[in-house]
């Protein structure tokens, strides 16, 4: 019978292609480390013709949600839904990307496009808002055709996407065209310095070494980064979520972008305490950062592309294919597991190697110790040692598969592979009879009809081609 507390179901895929799912739960054992980080691999190039989802993002949601990680907060039974669930109904999401420069230098905006998507899809309703931000430092451009892009100067059209046309001002007007999801560019007005009781004018506020903005969105809600959604009579800090979204590449200055440097798109430079790109006080500037204003509920370091001999993405020969991202809520045990396993073994400069004496171990050790200062990140202390993180891998090409009952419906919801895809139910766990209950199903989500009628214990096992 399937009990109204089995609802969250999730087993690691059996084979590649192929995850079979019981009306049991199944969940993390006890005394298990949390994971520091999720990576996803082997993720192939997105296929929109059918929907806005990309893979990537869906097996990476799947892989947190088994380890009691909900992307969606609320009170569906949805396998990744949870009341303690990241993303609410009525928020305010706000998706950091880099668009100072384009081509491979700028973030992915198929992997936006296909958060964005989620984030609309949540199974309570969305009634929030979604704002594609950046603030470029006079040189930035949501429209992927900024000048400083290394080829010239030119104005041409070159995101970081399977079609470089699919720009983050594209997915807005042209693809979504949705009330509910719009764009923000910061650069007109960063050298504008506000107080703390003006909450009209749109600018920028200081605190310690750092700065943040305070801006209203296209639908004009009033953003104060730090302290959250302005009312008109007080803030509210839980409805006010941000993604970071960086790619990981090679940087002249400071060695090495990632997850923690990519928070100069979001201060403004043009008034600062420290000097932002000396090496000895960057640390200090990204730590204080993601503590002292407002963490993102998710760091998604983008490893489709990988820059890694080159600050804009440009030209190609600068750039290696990797098909992964990582995703997690420590910025510093990201950047240093990420430069380690994934940048250093292509671009071979001992530059990008965070245990090597240089600029980018500079300032990972400052950020981690600034953050462990003001009480850690999630929950615990940052770290960059590569034997204290704990990472977890998902492979794209493994199925992950969740279920939750709907009246005397039974709705099977999976991630990973390519379809199409086969369905098949059995009483047994072992599938010594299976019946096929549906293939050549080309969207990732089934109703079992009247299933959990009966009292049978399902189940359920999903194949792809």
């Amino acid at each position: 019978m399937l009990d109204s507390t089995d609802r969250r179901t999730f087993l690691k895929a059996l084979g590649v292609g192929t995850a079979a799912l019981a009306t049991q739960r199944v969940s993390r054992g006890a005394g298990e480390l949390r994971p520091h980080l999720f990576r996803v691999h082997h993720v192939p190039a997105p296929d929109f013709s059918l929907t806005n989802r990309h893979p990537a993002i869906e097996s990476l949601l799947f892989a947190m949600a088994a380890e009691s990680k909900h992307f969606y907060q609320g009170s569906s039974t949805h396998p990744l839904c949870s009341p303690q669930g990241l993303i609410g109904t009525t928020d305010t999401v706000l998706i950091k990307v880099n668009a100072q420069w384009k081509y491979r230098g700028s973030t992915n905006s198929d992997v936006v496009r296909g958060l964005v998507r989620r984030i609309l899809d949540h199974p309570d309703g969305f009634n929030g808002e979604v704002v594609i931000f950046e603030n470029g430092q006079g040189r930035g451009s949501l429209n992927c055709d900024t000048t400083s892009g290394c080829d010239g100067g030119t104005r041409e059209v070159h995101a970081n996407a399977e079609n470089d046309g699919h720009s983050f001002e594209w997915m807005v007007d042209e693809l979504f065209q949705d009330p509910r999801v719009g764009s923000r560019l910061l650069d007109g007005i960063r050298t504008t310095f506000i107080a703390n009781d003006d909450h009209d004018t749109e600018g920028y506020r200081t605190l310690s070494n750092v700065s943040y903005p305070c801006f209203f969105t296209p639908n004009g809600t009033r953003v104060e980064f730090k302290e959250g959604i302005w009312t008109g009579t007080e803030h509210d800090s839980q409805s006010l979520k941000w993604f970071n979204i960086p790619t990981m590449k090679d940087h002249k200055d400071l060695n090495v972008t990632g997850c923690l440097k990519h928070i100069y798109g979001i201060i403004t430079t043009a008034n600062e305490p420290l000097p932002h790109h000396d090496p000895f006080h960057a640390g200090t500037i990204m730590g204080e950062f993601f503590t002292l204003t407002r963490p993102p509920v998710l760091n998604i370091l983008d490893h489709i592309w990988v820059a890694h001999a080159s600050l804009c993405g440009y030209p190609p020969d600068t750039t290696t294919r990797r098909n992964m991202i990582v995703a997690g809520f420590d910025p510093c045990a990201l950047d240093a597991w990420s430069a380690r396993h994934i940048l250093y073994p292509i671009s071979a400069d001992p530059a990008h190697d965070p245990d090597l004496p240089g600029y980018f171990r500079t300032y990972l050790l400052d950020s981690r110790d600034t953050i462990n200062s003001n009480g850690g990140i999630d929950g615990r202390e940052s770290t960059i040692d590569d034997g204290a993180v704990n990472a977890r891998h998902q492979d794209q090409r493994e199925i992950q598969v969740g279920l939750f009952t709907s009246g005397e419906d039974v709705h099977v919801i999976w991630a990973g592979a390519q379809g199409p895809y086969r369905i098949e139910r059995d009483a047994s766990p072992t599938f010594a009879s299976p019946t096929v209950i549906a293939e050549g199903l080309q969207d990732t989500e089934y109703v079992d009809l009247g299933a959990a009628a009966d009292g049978a214990n399902w189940y359920y096992r999903v194949s792809a081609a």
